[in-house]
């Protein structure tokens, strides 16, 4: 008979369904819903405090998922993760993809379910997921397999090989945390990673060959063209180019790139050739060729003021307005270089009613009209100035050029941070500060950026969870539901209770949040395992696996909600696609747990 429990526990219940309802509704957001479920645990612990405990001690208990270790983890990883996107260091990967793809779609496919997922399993989901999908996009508007058939199961790669390490997401540290917390030896990085490796061995067919077909081709043409800038290609001496026919390297190019007026002859030192292409065609040659689209010595002197400065090299694009002095100049002789210290990549020359055909100078260079938009590159301040001066008005969408030379650094560091975990060398939350720091002290993420890197959503969401997790804890909570679940499971096998539990926790996080599944399912699934004499260590892994099962829904997990405007998904696409990968997940893991612990 199951005891009837204290008003603590009902209050600590009470409070948990409530937090659910508000993340599921939707009316207030994260942030507020978390800092709301702080407020009432703090104040009713201090005019009702736990017995044996002051009032203040409910103030601290309230307040010190903030500075838990766990979220200081969480936090160092997530300025790591920044420091691979703004270096770079992610990049290679990605230019590999689109290469793939143009060889053949299926192959593509399949190694970019692979490289999200050996990607994710050391780095946050996120990053690699923002990096990795604008390829998707620009693939499927050149005619390759439709975005929404691709992002879900890149999506759902990436959430497994989040699954497979204790570092993967921010929920794996709060699992194995709390877990600790409880009492239980710490799991290292890779403790449980030949498990997930062994069911993805079963998941990843059904995502590279049944998901993409589960989904419509709700792909949207782009109502919006990208500019396309006219620009000059200098050839330096290290070029891939010289003494090679054009024609034979053209096929290495992006498609988006076209040359005019190509020259006959091999192609010599120091040769200019015009050629136009969208932003991203531009760099891309400009990587593959070894040449530069501006004077190699503006370009030299933006880096190097760069470094003095300690700043970003920006890239904007700018409109000539018809009372600025560029208007009838051609770029050679606007003097913009001197005056301001940025270099102008290219021209964007808009389709003019009339049909008025354009105007060269005579070494043939584009004579700049009102309208036309400037491709420019700098330092912040010296754009802001150039803009001013020259009656520019400046277009959204500047962005800051990744730190290259710093690419093989982040990556040592997130690398070393990683390893020295892995080895139990250092605690995790040791190797990530450290990490941390070293990204700052490098310069591979900027002091005052680090609020970029930060997710003030996910840091309270954190504080909150581990606030719940300590309520249900502490108030006897936990040890009732342990209690009534262990009532009705106490006759099923281990195999149905591990499913059970993971189910249960899949649930909770497919309509909440996973970090506050992970909170109120793990002191339960202690409870349980303690109730019903089972081992404790594939009941805590039964729920860390459930809590990274949110396939579901879309509100189940951020990047849920980040695929979803680009793949033009509905409600039905994720729950059409996402159950059947939850109940091939559940039943694949609940047998791996009882194997491997032979339960």
């Amino acid at each position: 008979m199951v005891s009837i429990p204290s008003f603590h526990a009902i209050a600590a219940i009470l409070v948990t369904i409530a937090m659910f309802v508000g993340f599921t509704r939707g009316r207030l957001s994260i942030e507020i819903v978390s800092l709301l479920t702080i407020a009432v645990i703090a104040v009713g612990l201090y005019f009702f405090p736990l017995e044996g405990a002051a009032p203040t001690d409910g103030l601290q208990l309230a307040f010190s998922g903030f500075g838990h270790y766990a979220l200081i983890t969480i936090c160092a990883l997530m300025i790591m993760g920044r420091g691979l996107v703004v270096t770079g260091a992610l990049e290679p990967a990605a230019r590999l993809l689109e290469r793939l793809f143009a060889f053949n779609l299926q192959l593509g496919l399949l190694v970019s379910l692979l490289i999200a997922f050996g990607l994710s399993m050391g780095v946050n989901n996120t990053p690699v997921l923002v990096l990795l999908m604008p390829i998707f996009v620009t693939l499927a508007h050149r005619g390759a397999m439709a975005a929404s058939r691709t992002l879900m199961p890149l999506n759902a790669a990436s959430l497994l090989g989040g699954m497979a390490t204790t570092i993967g997401t921010s929920t794996n540290i709060l699992v194995v945390s709390i877990a600790v917390d409880l009492g239980m030896p710490e799991m290292g990085v890779f403790h449980f990673t030949p498990i997930v490796l062994a069911a993805s061995l079963v998941a990843l067919p059904y995502l590279w060959l049944v998901m993409p077909r589960l989904l419509d081709d709700n792909h949207v043409e782009a109502g919006v063209k990208q500019r396309r800038f006219h620009s000059r290609l200098r050839i330096s001496t290290s070029s891939s180019m010289v003494g090679q026919d054009l024609a034979a390297i053209i096929p290495r190019l992006p498609e988006d790139i076209e040359f005019h007026d190509a020259p006959t002859g091999l192609i010599k030192q120091h040769q200019r050739l015009k050629l136009s292409g969208t932003h991203e065609a531009l760099e891309e040659a400009v990587r593959t060729l070894k040449g530069a689209i501006a004077p190699v010595w503006v370009l030299d002197r933006i880096k190097r003021h760069a470094d003095e400065k300690d700043q970003d090299i920006t890239v904007v694009e700018m409109t000539v307005t018809e009372d600025s002095r560029l208007v009838s100049r051609s770029l050679p002789t606007s003097g913009v270089a001197d005056l301001y210290g940025v270099a102008v990549l290219g021209i964007h020359r808009p389709e003019r009613l009339g049909g008025r055909a354009d105007q060269y100078t005579g070494s043939g260079d584009l004579i700049i009209s009102a309208g036309d938009v400037l491709l420019v590159m700098g330092l912040t301040e010296d754009l802001q100035e150039f803009g001013r001066s020259d009656s520019l008005l400046t277009l959204d969408g500047a962005r800051e050029l990744p730190r290259r030379s710093k690419a093989w650094l982040a990556a040592g560091i997130m690398g070393g941070s990683v390893i020295t975990a892995a080895i139990g060398l250092f605690p995790i939350a040791i190797s990530a500060l450290a990490g941390a720091i070293l990204m700052l002290v490098t310069g591979c993420v900027k002091f005052d950026r680090v609020g970029r890197a930060l997710s003030g959503q996910v840091i309270v969401l954190v504080a909150a969870s581990i606030v719940i997790g300590r309520i249900i804890l502490e108030s006897g909570a936990a040890a009732w539901l342990g209690e009534l679940l262990s009532l009705m499971l106490g006759n099923l096998p281990p195999a149905l209770v591990l499913a059970a539990i993971m189910l249960f926790v899949t649930v909770l996080t497919n309509f909440a949040s996973n970090a506050t599944a992970a909170t109120v399912g793990t002191p339960i699934a202690f409870s349980i395992a303690e109730q019903l004499n089972l081992p404790a260590e594939p009941m805590i892994l039964a729920v860390l696996f459930g809590c990274n099962l949110c396939y579901a829904t879309p509100i189940a997990y951020q990047t849920n909600m980040l695929i979803m405007s680009e793949g033009s998904y509905e409600f039905k696409d994720y729950v059409r696609t996402g159950v059947p990968l939850v109940i091939l997940m559940v039943t694949t893991l609940s047998i791996l747990l009882v194997m491997s612990y032979g339960m």
